[in-house]
Order: C-alpha cells, then structure tokens, then sequence
C-alpha cells in the first residue's frame, strides 16, 4: 500500500491536485446569491436575503428595528441536535419580548433541512445558506453558531459566546 501511496504522490504534486480538484468543484455549484447591498460599515451587521424551508425570502433589512437572533447549524451536527431543546426554549421566551430568532442552515439542500425541521419540530424558521456565503460575511467557524443583530442594524455579536447576556444587554430580553 506505501508504494502505490509513493507512485501517485510522485506523480501528480499536491498543489496541481488541489487546484484541479477546486476548478472540478466549482463547475457545477450554483452561482453564490448576490449581496442585498453594498458592503456593511464597520460594526453593521451584512444584510442577506435567504429562502426558507417553505420557499418563503427573509431578508434581514426588513427586521430593522427588532433584535435578531440567528443561530447557524447543521443537520449533521450532533451538538446542533443537542442543542434544539434549548434553543426551542429560548426561542420561547424571547420571541414573547419582540425578538426575531431564524436558524440558517449552512450548504445543505432544502429537501433535507425540510425534513430535519419536520422531523424536530423546529418553531422558528430555517433559512437555506446553500452557498455559505452568509456564514462566511458572519464569520462563522463551525456550527453550532449564534450571532445577534441589534435593532439599529449593528452586529452585538458573531460568533456570540454568551448570547442571553448579549440580549439582556441589547433590550431586556433576558
């Protein structure tokens, strides 16, 4: 097994492998969706217009003036799923005090997140991040993930490590 692992190491360098298998990738892929805007100023959150489960937009600018939680997950992440109880609670709780709570599933299709929603009864709505893009311009390292917008449109937080003491400080919510 070494010696065939050698051969093909030798005859085909690493990098060359990698850029061809970038361009082969990117082939296929559906364009990114486009920015709803220009760039953000420093400290505004990026605005981004996503479709949900249900094929319904959501476009963050139209939350202006109410404070949104976005909670960035998988359906493959174990921690994520054991994360839905609490964040049903929260969700709960804070959506009685005026606050937006939408979950953003990063590069996953709409069949199989409709189906995850379904199946954990998920009460707020998940939004379709298929290219990523809105993690990236959120600077999300992995999921599971939270950030909160304010209700001027600046971004308290993302990744938020403690996101009620975020929300307590924002409006009360906590």
């Amino acid at each position: 097994m070494k010696h065939i692992y050698k051969r093909m190491r030798s005859s085909l360098p690493l990098p060359a492998l990698l850029a061809a298998l970038l361009i082969v990738a990117s082939c296929d892929s559906a364009p990114p969706p486009a920015r709803t805007g220009a760039r953000p100023a420093p400290g505004q959150a990026a605005d981004f217009t996503l479709p949900d489960t249900g094929g319904r937009t959501f476009r963050l600018s139209e939350q202006r003036g109410k404070t949104v939680l976005i909670v960035f997950s998988t359906t493959w992440c174990s921690t994520c799923r054991s994360e839905i109880p609490y964040y049903k609670e929260l969700y709960a709780r804070l959506t009685q005090k005026g606050v937006v709570m939408v979950g953003v599933d990063v590069l996953e299709s709409r069949d199989k997140v409709a189906r995850f929603t379904a199946r954990y009864n998920l009460p707020y709505r998940t939004l379709l991040d298929e290219s990523g893009r809105v993690a990236d311009d959120y600077g999300v390292p992995g999921v599971p993930a939270v950030a909160i917008v304010g209700p001027d449109g600046a971004l308290a937080c993302s990744p938020c490590r403690n996101p009620e003491e975020t929300l307590a400080s924002l409006a009360g919510t906590k």
